[in-house]
């Protein structure tokens, strides 16, 4: 099966360093419709959906493998091997934040530079450390998700968009209403019960964390704890109320990137 198919690849514009963006839970590569256009008369752009996403070949979708982020990592790994022409900047959002500082972490000569939005190692308070849920928070929403899949994927939306942004909630409600129920579930408890703390002072490679001021899944003391573990991160904190900026402040997520792709790849 080629890579093009399994991931429904599609790369665009030309240049030196290679961009690469993912997406994140029940999403698919159509949320950097704003972003990925403004890059590519710089960089070749790769956009693709996650394994079991999108128009990805679902059938390629293995709980065994991608029972763990380590999988999505190993994917993206053979995507740069197939796809990407010189250095990489990864951008991905939610759970790809961790996905690309694992494949980070396995091959860092291949990264130049990664930026996280909406990112979080770990969505579980644990002692002193602020996760943003309690574990039986996170159980009682899985187990939501189980018993009423399209109650729960609209609930999933609001959190996602904010309030304040109803086009972007219901483009959210239709993109995770689309998805194979099976999928989102085996993955969403792959994501929440995830633990990546310990992977952070491994990477090597200069990290933007990005994150709106107010994100029901991702607190701000999540940012500042990877800004703390994460070597040579910064941590720029958007205005405003969402886990998608890229969506609901383009603009300003995009001079937040411009401005640490100036610093990093001088």
């Amino acid at each position: 099966m080629s890579l093009k198919f399994r991931n429904n690849i599609q790369i665009a514009g030309s240049g030196h360093a290679t961009m690469v963006f993912a997406h994140g839970l029940g999403c698919d590569q159509h949320m950097w419709r704003y972003l990925a256009p403004l890059y590519q008369q710089r960089f070749r752009t790769v956009l693709y959906d996650l394994s079991g996403s999108g128009e990805s070949d679902r059938a390629s979708y293995d709980r065994m493998r991608h029972g763990s982020l380590h999988g999505h990592a190993d994917d993206l790994l053979e995507i740069l091997d197939a796809c990407s022409a010189g250095p990489v900047v990864f951008v991905g959002h939610s759970v790809s934040g961790m996905i690309g500082l694992l494949a980070a972490n396995k091959a860092p000569d291949r990264f130049v530079a990664q930026v996280m939005i909406g990112a979080s190692p770990c969505y579980i308070n644990d002692g002193d450390y602020v996760g943003g849920f309690e574990r039986v928070q996170v159980d009682a929403m899985l187990t939501a998700m189980d018993e009423d899949f399209p109650t729960w994927s609209r609930s999933l939306a609001t959190l996602s968009a904010g309030q304040s942004h109803t086009e972007l909630r219901e483009e959210l409600v239709d993109i995770f209403q689309r998805n194979e129920q099976g999928i989102v579930r085996h993955f969403a408890r792959t994501i929440f019960h995830s633990d990546h703390r310990a992977d952070l002072p491994h990477s090597t490679v200069p990290t933007l964390i990005l994150q709106c001021a107010d994100d029901i899944f991702v607190p701000r003391a999540v940012g500042e704890y990877m800004l703390r573990h994460l070597p040579n991160s910064s941590l720029e904190v958007l205005a405003g109320e969402s886990h998608c900026p890229q969506l609901s402040a383009p603009n300003a997520s995009s001079r937040a990137i411009d401005a640490f792709l100036h610093r990093s790849l001088r």
